[in-house]
């Protein structure tokens, strides 16, 4: 959900989308076999590889794999592999801002102009009337300068172009803006950019380095990593695909990918145990974490009921209450999310293939019922 190509894939899905039949009671617990069909389910539909953890009601953790770790070998797909997890970072940079908002060093209501003085004027953009929370909330109404690619050709070409956050905001300040601020939910990707150029302000450090002293170190999460200067993926990992059919997969894991849209790298167990501790308080005080709920309709088409917090967003649960996510979608990688709104359970499906025909709503839905079905269950 990062740039124009993938935003049209993701439209081709959500108008086709189907949401979980609603279910009053709670489920049978969801077992390793269950994990197991899943996964295979998935894998069955064409995507090379599957990775997901499910952390239980009891606290149980279950691991599965499908597939292979690269298209055409018998390779495994590893267990815990590192993935470019793309837009699911934008929910670790919101929680660095909603702790400089609890330590006083910022507030919500802050505005851009305030904090950035000049960077978002002129062609009717004013930085005064955007405000922090517009940005984590994508209210802003900015034009979203973020790359995008119109073909499979395009993506092959400048996957190595390297640009700045900086860069990318005054592209966006050159058009005029979608919508008045606070006025409309947009995904925008610009809007990220800004609020890494806003955490360095405050704090004098990028972000990625926020993001390691407060939220990967204190919660041991020694394989969340920022992308930065390399094009690769640690190992271990499985290749990354994009399937345009009749075309074979193209393998995409090397790129330029290391802004505050989507540029951290990690695994299912990383992912999990960062969106538990997030809801279970571990990282925000409750009045921030209050804050980061308080949602606006978003997909309402698509998934009734869903809202968008401050970076991130919650779903109806089929058998009642919400759970918390936030997706990720880059060229080869896939990222599904599900926590509890207790912190207790978590569910983080990792699919190295994104499909670009009618395949790609299904490829939802499957991920999307694992999730359910994981954090309904006993």
């Amino acid at each position: 959900m990062r740039n124009a190509y993938r935003a049209a894939l993701l439209s081709a899905i959500i108008l086709t989308a189907a949401t979980v039949p609603a279910e009053a009671a709670v489920k049978p617990a969801y077992s390793q076999a269950d994990l197991h069909k899943d996964v295979t389910a998935l894998k069955d539909l064409g995507i090379v590889g599957v990775q997901a953890r499910v952390v239980t009601r009891g606290g149980g953790n279950l691991v599965a794999t499908a597939g292979t770790a690269r298209h055409g070998t018998r390779k495994p797909v590893p267990a815990d592999g590192y993935a470019r997890i793309a837009s699911t970072t934008k929910t670790f940079v919101a929680t660095v801002v909603l702790q400089l908002a609890a330590e006083g060093k910022i507030s919500l209501d802050d505005t851009v102009e305030e904090i950035l003085p000049g960077v978002v004027q002129g062609n009717g953009n004013d930085g005064s009337k955007i405000t922090v929370r517009m940005l984590l909330q994508h209210t802003s109404g900015l034009y979203d300068a973020y790359p995008g690619y119109g073909s499979i050709e395009d993506i092959l070409e400048h996957r190595f172009d390297r640009f700045t956050e900086a860069e990318i905001v005054a592209k966006a300040v050159k058009e005029k803006p979608l919508s008045e601020p606070g006025a409309k939910w947009r995904y925008n990707n610009t809007g990220y950019l800004l609020l890494s150029m806003v955490i360095e302000k405050v704090t004098g450090r990028a972000w990625h380095k926020e993001v390691s002293a407060r939220i990967s170190r204190p919660l041991g999460l020694s394989r969340t990593l920022w992308a930065g200067r390399s094009n690769q993926v640690p190992k271990p990992h499985a290749r990354g695909y994009l399937l345009l059919p009749p075309a074979a997969p193209v393998d995409l894991t090397d790129k330029f990918d290391g802004d505050a849209a989507g540029g951290l790298i990690s695994t299912t167990a990383d992912v999990g145990r960062f969106l538990r501790a997030l809801l279970g308080g571990e990282l925000v005080p409750a009045a921030q974490l209050a804050e980061m709920k308080k949602g606006v309709p978003a997909w309402e088409d698509v998934w009734p009921g869903s809202r968008y917090g401050l970076g991130i967003s919650s779903r109806p649960l089929s058998c009642g209450g919400v759970y918390w996510n936030h997706g990720g979608d880059d060229y080869g990688f896939k990222t599904r999310t599900g926590v509890s709104a207790d912190g207790r359970r978590s569910a983080v499906v990792v699919m190295t293939t994104q499909i670009g025909d009618e395949r790609a709503m299904k490829q939802e839905k499957l991920a999307a019922g694992l999730i359910d079905r994981a954090l309904c269950a006993r």
